[in-house]
């Protein structure tokens, strides 16, 4: 019998905001049942719900028992694929998540630290993007919606388990979304694709991390 490969998991998020369509889950999608470097790609769409997330997540954790799990999520706006160094235990919603909730000024986790840096190499993967001509920044903030507390709960799972690694990245708009948003930056759904395999295929190469500046002023 050949023995199973390592899983990475994948998530995306269904559309939210009125949006009829949410990037992340159209990238991460397409790249389910991938094998790369000898790992299998598992994606899983989470709803834009802080509960109901969370409840997608540790179910697909457990059963998966992947050793990387990678979330992305849509953040309409940003011009460039956005690597998020840190999640911020706190839930503080501008707007209802898609069941009606509102947090404000809510704990991800009640007992858990106030951030968690990511433990993917972000230095590594933001200069390989960069090295296929792929438009790409380290983020020093992933919000206070559901995209930083599932990108908070992924990197607190991880560290109750050995040997999970656990990342978050947030893309633009797809050119059809921008379209109806005079001025508004996108990306062409081929080169998000194009870009979580880079993100993925440098993670599992990738054991300690490049020392390169991509901080910010403000």
């Amino acid at each position: 019998m050949t023995a199973e490969l390592p899983t990475i998991l994948l998530t995306g998020f269904d559309p939210f905001g009125g949006e009829t369509i949410n990037p992340s889950w159209e990238a991460v999608r397409a790249l389910d049942g991938r094998r790369i470097r000898g790992h299998r790609i598992v994606a899983r769409q989470l709803p834009t719900e802080f509960a109901g997330s969370l409840r997608v997540l540790k179910k697909a954790m457990r059963e998966l028992a992947p050793v990387i799990v990678l979330g992305v999520g849509q953040a309409g706006g940003r011009s460039q694929l956005s690597i998020e160094r840190v999640a911020i235990n706190v839930q503080d919603a501008r707007i209802a998540d898609n069941a009606g909730d509102q947090p404000v000024d809510e704990p991800v986790v009640a007992d858990g630290p106030a951030a968690y840096f990511a433990t993917l190499p972000i230095k590594t993967i933001l200069a390989n993007l960069r090295g296929k001509g792929l438009p790409a920044e380290i983020s020093q903030t992933a919000g206070t919606y559901v995209c930083n507390h599932i990108a908070y709960a992924m990197l607190y799972l991880a560290s109750r388990k050995r040997g999970i690694r656990a990342g978050f990245v947030h893309i633009p708009y797809l050119p059809e979304q921008a379209a109806a948003i005079p001025g508004a930056a996108s990306m062409a759904l081929a080169d998000v694709v194009r870009a979580l395999d880079i993100v993925l295929r440098t993670a599992i190469a990738t054991t300690v991390d490049r020392k390169l500046a991509a901080g910010a002023i403000n």
